[in-house]
């Protein structure tokens, strides 16, 4: 399991963003308007501004236009850093998830990272080897919190999520983590831009044997995909590649329980508890 999450706002990152603030507000535009225009949403507007959020090519381009056109976007651009919270190979899909219309997730090993509890997150952060100090534990939770935001922000957004019932059997933390667990999951499952399903334990064909997959659409309806393994990702974007992933995730939603099925599953792990 490889840590990942948010980078946390660096000066170059604070600078960039009060630059971008400052050239709106000079031609008079709300962070509404200026998102209307480059194709973002007014969030994506107020993240980069406040320096939480890395500003990702198309954004930087189309802000640049819209703002004057003197280039001092893309140049202030090549500047920015990041600070730590955010592993290397994730930080380009992580930018790409801030603007997703469509997200998908399959996951085989563990509650998935956007859907975690901080108890269940602090379980697999403690369990990392080697082992993570007090400082990187803190800054690794800090990054997967910010990063959960997304599910809130983002509720035009269609997120789809399909985990394995043992990753909830496995009663990662014990019993009270695993129940607080499954009690968010229950409470997000019920935001109506967000779908949950379940794979029962027993289950004759599987379309996710090969692993976990993650699938997500730009607004300009281009769609890539990215894998995690032991200690580094994969970012996929070959349209043949990602036909394959989206026909297996496809498969698995029609294999897993529907949203309201998987809900009484999960009521029934939880009562077991």
């Amino acid at each position: 399991m490889a840590v990942s999450g948010e980078p946390e706002s660096s000066d170059s990152l604070r600078t960039f963003g009060a630059v971008v603030q400052g050239l709106r507000e000079h031609h008079g535009l709300s962070r509404e308007e200026l998102g209307d225009v480059v194709g973002f949403s007014k969030h994506t507007v107020a993240s980069v501004e406040l320096g939480r959020r890395m500003p990702d090519e198309e954004f930087v381009e189309a802000a640049e236009l819209v703002l004057g056109n003197t280039g001092a976007l893309r140049r202030a651009a090549g500047f920015v850093e990041r600070q730590a919270g955010l592993a290397d190979w994730f930080q380009r899909w992580a930018r790409m998830e801030r603007v997703a219309i469509s997200l998908f997730n399959y996951e085989c090993r563990m509650i998935p990272g956007l859907l975690q509890t901080e108890a269940y997150a602090r379980q697999l952060f403690g369990d990392e080897l080697p082992p993570l100090n007090d400082e990187e534990v803190e800054t690794a939770w800090a990054a997967r919190a910010e990063r959960q935001q997304l599910l809130l922000e983002m509720q035009n957004t269609a997120f789809s999520f399909v985990i394995e019932e043992h990753a909830f059997l496995r009663r990662t933390g014990g019993p009270a983590t695993t129940r607080g667990a499954i009690e968010h999951i229950l409470g997000i499952g019920e935001l109506r831009h967000i779908e949950i399903q379940v794979v029962p334990l027993v289950q004759e064909s599987h379309a996710g044997l090969h692993g976990p997959i993650a699938l997500l659409e730009t607004p300009k309806h281009k769609w890539f995909g990215y894998s995690e393994g032991q200690a580094s990702g994969t970012f996929v974007s070959d349209p043949k590649a990602i036909s394959v992933l989206q026909a297996r995730y496809a498969r698995m939603r029609g294999q897993a329980l529907a949203p309201r099925d998987s809900v009484s599953l999960l009521e029934r792990i939880l009562g077991d508890l």
